[in-house]
């Protein structure tokens, strides 16, 4: 783990993957005066801290554990007809598209992090999985409530845009609502199960 002071009154904590900088971030919740935790792919962003040099002090407890996943789960129904399942079931090693479904939705997955776009989560939940290659050329446009894979993650296109992931299904969920409290329907720390609609 290491602490790199980046302002007057924050530090990028760097641990190497994102179960780890899950578990970081809520760890230190309550437990490190920042006013805010945001958890990334490999980093921990700390801001509002009166001293960053001693964070790495407040942080030398951490027992270094992935997160142990709390709260309710929220289900997050899918229609399974995205354009790249036989993709996705050919890297899966499925007999065909139609098997993605029942591989997708059998573990519960975990919010990682958020980032790409206000609303757009990155899900872990498939590890024992082999990763999902990006396509090899992006969509121009990737339609909102699209849910996808990449990598170790799945994620859900809360908006149009441009996007390189592999579309395995859509979903009517609103994930990005300035009006609801917290705006991201999938914060980090979020217990998600995809159900097949």
């Amino acid at each position: 783990m290491q602490v790199i002071p980046v302002g007057p009154e924050a530090a990028l904590v760097e641990v190497g993957e994102a179960d780890a900088a899950l578990g970081l971030a809520l760890w230190a919740r309550g437990r490190v005066p920042a006013t805010e935790i945001v958890p990334a792919a490999r980093t921990v962003l700390f801001d509002g801290l009166a001293d960053p040099v001693a964070l790495a002090g407040q942080l030398a407890d951490w027992p270094g554990e992935a997160p142990t996943p709390e709260g309710e789960v929220v289900e997050v129904p899918v229609l399974y007809d995205g354009p790249d399942l036989a993709t996705v079931a050919e890297t899966w090693g499925l007999d065909g598209p139609d098997q993605v479904a029942g591989r997708h939705t059998e573990q519960e997955h975990l919010v990682a992090f958020c980032g790409f776009a206000p609303g757009f989560s990155y899900l872990t939940g498939h590890p024992a999985l082999p990763e999902v290659p990006r396509r090899d050329t992006p969509r121009a446009r990737v339609a909102p409530g699209s849910v996808a894979l990449a990598g170790p993650f799945t994620g859900i296109y809360p908006s149009a845009s441009p996007g390189g992931w592999q579309i395995v299904g859509r979903t009517e969920a609103t994930l990005w609502d300035p009006t609801r409290e917290p705006a991201a329907l999938l914060p980090p720390g979020t217990r998600v199960r995809f159900v097949a609609a």
